[in-house]
């Protein structure tokens, strides 16, 4: 079986990340996204609000599974029996650092990295920049799945 993890934060998680994983279900066998427990990070959602809202997103892919996962991400991958890493790139300063733990992942563990562009509709996008438009009343329904945007809307409310 060919199985995949697409690791991040999800904070939430945007049309973006959804791009990059339903790229990554028709490429595999199974998929799993990997969702970080950083404890040093306070997140906007927890991690199982997280996760809740990627299994909902998600549930159209019959292969993509949402597990969460603490420490290094190749002891995840190892534990999930995935060898493959699917990480999406916006712009070269992305794949400056993606490379840096790509070649890390691959010499401790084996772990390949496949990166994905982004597709050019989401290439601006980030989780950090939609929950600044969302706290102050901006229009994400482009930028999210309406699951998330109600959520974003019902943690942040509008200001003004």
């Amino acid at each position: 079986m060919r199985r995949a993890v697409c690791p991040g934060s999800f904070d939430p998680v945007t049309n973006g990340h959804l791009d990059i994983i339903g790229r990554a279900s028709r490429l595999f066998d199974e998929v799993i996204v990997g969702v970080l427990v950083n404890q040093s990070k306070s997140g906007l959602f927890t991690v199982e609000e997280r996760i809740d809202m990627l299994r909902e997103v998600t549930s159209s892919y019959g292969n993509v599974r949402v597990e969460s996962f603490r420490g290094l991400l190749v002891d995840f991958c190892r534990a999930q029996q995935a060898s493959v890493l699917i990480k999406g790139l916006r712009a070269v300063s992305d794949f400056d650092y993606e490379l840096q733990m790509a070649q890390m992942n691959i010499g401790l563990a084996g772990v390949e990295t496949l990166f994905m562009p982004t597709n050019p509709l989401y290439s601006f996008l980030s989780s950090s920049l939609v929950k600044d438009v969302a706290k102050w009343g901006g229009d994400i329904s482009a930028h999210v799945p309406d699951p998330v945007r109600k959520a974003l809307q019902a943690r942040l409310g509008p200001r003004s």
